[in-house]
């Protein structure tokens, strides 16, 4: 089985975004890296149930989603098209964490494939 491992909230203002969690839920957001429009949100104790994410900048035809661990890339990218799924990206690194990838499903909803991979450039 494949698990829900993250979300990401898109905002026309992250900043502002940032601050309305914060504010609402008492989450913790930082700036992740670099020059990207990304903050990570912990959203809670490890020990309590739920996920983490993130809040990113919106681009045209983003919207909110939810990503999904998998073993092997290829292979789920594969069931994804057999399934009726329609890929929008291709496999990103993301460097020393792993690789994603997005897609849209039959409902034309947008969600993301992780691969955890510490080797990743």
């Amino acid at each position: 089985m494949a698990k829900v491992n993250h979300f990401e909230l898109t905002a026309d203002d992250p900043e502002r975004a940032v601050k309305f969690y914060e504010t609402v839920f008492g989450w913790e957001i930082g700036k992740w890296g670099g020059e990207a429009d990304y903050w990570l949100c912990t959203t809670g104790e490890k020990e309590e149930p739920g996920i983490d994410g993130a809040i990113m900048r919106r681009e045209p035809g983003m919207a909110n989603n939810v990503v999904i661990s998998v073993a092997n890339m290829e292979e789920s990218i594969e069931k994804i098209k057999e399934a009726g799924g329609t890929m929008v990206s291709e496999i990103m690194p993301i460097p020393g964490i792993g690789y994603s990838a997005y897609f849209k499903d039959t409902e034309d909803n947008l969600v993301g494939i992780f691969k955890w991979d510490c080797d990743a450039k």
